[in-house]
């Protein structure tokens, strides 16, 4: 039976990749102006007025890396307007998301309130600012209710009446269009492409789409990262060894460090980090998110393997849960859990007072917002999307809960899916060039929306298969095909392969540079044996 991807030339696959992007590549002449979204001229106006009259302004954020770098704008900016403001990123675990009724205590006093990459949906939060005298601007990028908070101005490219014509960019762009805005109207010199770095690490972060305009300011951001005047990001890129930035390099190793400090303790750490003043300061505030990130990475890897070790086979949609299970990793452990059963997986911490407390991540077209939203009537607290949720409910609903959430599933009829959406085709060995790797980078920088394209080579030979790193938890192998020899690497497996064996390989194709030689390289992904 053929397999149901097209055979690849360089050439269809260029024309593959060029139908991704409908507008072309779109440049930073191509950003839509700061007016085109719903109330941002009302916003600038008011924090204006603010800033003339010496009122009191306060920042809230999030936790996540979107809201940490949001506020990292916003605070940079009246640092160089040289005006003073207070900023406060909410604690996951004593203050809740975003601008909550825990928060408004610590904002007392306040004139204007300006929230970055949160509020929308802080209805009830809003009407208490109302009732302390507190002007409320929020900023956000997510999905409105039925019902808005009453505020001065709501900036949302998604609310109604919104002519920003891009629904899908995140809270740091938001941000960085208020600073853009501000600027003109005060007519203050910034280098808004300095602001723009910070905002093309947390478009990567948050899983936005890298096409349209996010493409053009992750693409100007990375090129000034690399030669960045941060001295946060000086700290990184020294730590990691390296000259410059990649998306990679962001979702991979920035994005989990600055997510970390949120995760394990406090996220205002990560704020600290990126508004470091010096190399000197950045380096110390670099070992801390280190150490917060090595903590993450052991207790995840811990819950992990206690989760997988409660999982029912049985189950549709996997539910566990246990007791003290750390609430900063267990959405990260959904994801885990969901990935090696290839099921949707919803992970709960019981901390003791009767409530379990949790997250949920889907898998392929699975929408885990509507199953669990049918099931509503068992649950405290529950927000989300279709990929991931967050809930909590108590103990004595939870296996009504469970029983719910399979018939649900059963009901919906979702079927896994067959094939893996990212593979672009089949490759010939004798297509993989640096003709090849030259035209894919054209396509850069890859992420949500433009993955790096995957390939599939049917019926290849295992030449060879030999353990590599510290602990041997990685291969490298020698592969042929129709006389072409190459080489790949497998990284995080414990499988076991046999020299002269055949498999099918789906693979990603990269370029390694080691001492000053050029190689071509296959990053697998997945080996079938035949």
């Amino acid at each position: 039976m053929g397999l149901p991807y097209p055979k690849l030339t360089v050439e269809s696959l260029e024309k593959l990749l060029t139908e991704r992007f409908s507008e072309g590549f779109l440049t930073l002449k191509d950003l839509p102006h700061p007016s085109t979204f719903k109330d941002m001229e009302r916003a600038t106006a008011r924090i204006v007025e603010a800033i003339q009259n010496r009122e009191k302004i306060t920042i809230i954020g999030d936790y996540d890396v979107d809201g940490v770098v949001s506020t990292t704008l916003m605070k940079r900016f009246f640092e160089e307007i040289e005006y003073p403001v207070e900023w406060i990123i909410p604690n996951r675990f004593r203050d809740g998301y975003g601008l909550s009724s825990n928060i408004i205590p610590r904002i007392l006093g306040t004139d204007l309130a300006i929230t970055v990459d949160n509020g929308i949906s802080a209805v009830e939060a809003a009407k208490l600012c109302k009732e302390e005298g507190i002007e409320l601007i929020i900023t956000d990028h997510h999905i409105p209710g039925e019902i808005l908070p009453e505020a001065f101005a709501i900036v949302n490219q998604k609310q109604d009446e919104c002519t920003f014509p891009y629904h899908e960019v995140c809270g740091a762009q938001v941000a960085w269009y208020l600073i853009a805005s501000l600027k003109n109207a005060l007519d203050v010199k910034i280098d808004m492409i300095s602001y723009m770095e910070l905002a093309a690490i947390a478009i990567i972060a948050d899983v936005m789409p890298l096409q349209h305009i996010n493409r053009a300011m992750v693409n100007s951001g990375l090129k000034s990262l690399s030669k960045s005047g941060y001295p946060a990001i000086r700290a990184f890129l020294e730590q990691s060894q390296k000259s410059e930035c990649s998306s990679e390099d962001i979702a991979f190793f920035l994005a989990p460090l600055l997510n970390s400090a949120g995760r394990m303790e406090d996220a205002l750490h990560a704020v600290e980090f990126l508004s470091s003043k010096n190399i000197y300061d950045a380096r110390v505030r670099f070992e801390r998110l280190q150490g917060f990130n090595t903590l993450r990475k052991e207790t995840e890897e811990q819950i992990t393997n206690e989760a997988l070790s409660q999982v029912n086979p049985e189950d549709k949609v996997i539910v566990v849960w246990g007791e003290e299970w750390h609430e900063g990793v267990v959405g990260i452990v959904a994801a885990r859990v969901a990935r090696v059963h290839k099921k949707p997986t919803i992970v709960l911490s019981h901390n003791g007072n009767g409530i379990l407390k949790g997250s949920g991540r889907s898998v392929d077209s699975c929408d885990l917002f509507e199953l669990t939203d049918a099931c509503r009537g068992y649950l405290d607290k529950f927000g989300g999307h279709k990929a991931a949720v967050g809930l909590s409910l108590r103990e004595e609903n939870l296996e009504a809960f469970k029983e719910r959430l399979q018939e649900e599933y059963q009901r919906k009829a979702y079927r896994p899916l067959t094939i893996d959406p990212e593979i672009v085709g089949i490759l010939d060995f004798g297509s993989i060039s640096f003709d090849l790797t030259t035209m894919i980078k054209k396509y850069e920088p890859f992420g949500e929306g433009n993955t790096r394209p995957k390939f599939i080579t049917q019926n290849v030979r295992i030449v060879e298969a030999a353990t590599m790193g510290k602990d041997n938890n990685h291969l490298r192998f020698t592969f042929e095909k129709d006389g072409c020899l190459l080489k790949g690497v497998k990284f995080k497996t414990t499988e076991q392969f046999e020299s002269d064996s055949f498999a099918d390989i789906t693979y990603r194709v990269n370029e390694n540079h080691f001492n000053g030689r050029k190689s071509l390289q296959l990053y697998i992904d997945n080996i079938v044996k035949l």
